[in-house]
């Protein structure tokens, strides 16, 4: 290649390439490797519905994700310690131990079991190194949130990313924390349309269409689990915050019948609407 040349990276997903279906198929690393060759180059003579490139994200986008994914992971942690704590009280007939105080560890010498006796040494041993684990993930945590609402406060208002977060944190339901994951992770993606926003989401059916009959077999679960798990979580806080809103009376029509099963999936839906309506204000400002 010439000097001073440039190389470009293109992401070819495997899952892109039609195969045939009317019957069993030899399958080798050599054959599909042909495969995805052929397809590659159906491509790059410009039929781009032959296949599709992956949208490989830069290093500042990656870069911006991490604190609310840590942060994700980091509470995670923090709810299976708590649960862990619980349990071990649990065996000793203790469930009236508050792990919120900030002095639960100086608490430890006075707890008494069901019978009246202390905790064994080993055991209260233990619970204090997990209390000394739940302390350091509540900083960080702390630390995150606070890392993060500075970077906010500190940085432009024509900074697109932090203009979304800005603007959606506006919204009554929504707060930093879930702004600041809806803008990373899908609202500053150049997407095509609504129905690439919900695929992207995870928030489509998978129909099963054969001859005549068609019927829906729920969430496809191809797109981003983070995004879909935090909206239908947004979806139950957007009908607690907003219920005169012409989408919590939308679903409060189509729920009338009391059914738990229908509200489980009219809450999908209802995360649907959400997330395209909140992809036009941010983008068109409708």
């Amino acid at each position: 290649m010439a000097a001073g040349a440039r190389h470009r990276c293109l992401c070819h997903p495997s899952s892109s390439v039609p195969v045939s279906r009317e019957h069993r198929r030899a399958k080798t690393d050599r054959l599909d490797t042909e495969l995805l060759m052929r397809a590659f180059l159906g491509w790059l003579r410009g039929e781009k519905r032959h296949c599709s490139m992956a949208a490989i994200p830069t290093l500042e986008e990656e870069d911006a994700r991490r604190p609310n994914r840590e942060r994700e992971t980091l509470v995670g942690e923090q709810t299976r310690l708590i649960n862990r704590v619980k349990a071990i009280l649990a065996r000793f007939g203790v469930r009236s131990f508050r792990l919120s105080l900030r002095q639960a560890a100086d608490r430890l010498e006075s707890i008494r079991t069901a019978e009246g006796t202390p905790l064994p040494d080993n055991t209260r041993a233990e619970l204090y190194r997990f209390l000394e684990r739940l302390n350091l993930v509540r900083a960080q945590i702390r630390a995150i949130e606070q890392e993060r609402l500075r970077r906010l406060a500190a940085a432009p208002a024509v900074a697109n990313g932090h203009a979304m977060v800005r603007l959606l944190a506006r919204i009554i339901g929504i707060g930093v924390e879930t702004a600041d994951m809806l803008v990373h992770e899908i609202l500053s993606r150049p997407l095509r349309d609504r129905r690439a926003v919900a695929r992207y989401a995870g928030l489509t059916g998978s129909p099963d269409e054969s001859g005549q009959r068609r019927r829906e077999k729920g969430l496809a679960r191809a797109g981003n689990a983070r995004l879909r798990r935090g909206m239908i979580q947004l979806a139950w806080r957007f009908l607690l915050f907003q219920k005169d809103s012409d989408l919590a009376q939308w679903f409060q029509a189509r729920t009338s019948d009391g059914r738990k099963t229908t509200r489980k999936t009219m809450i999908v839906a209802l995360a649907r609407k959400l997330l395209i309506a909140l992809w036009r204000f941010v983008t068109a400002g409708e």
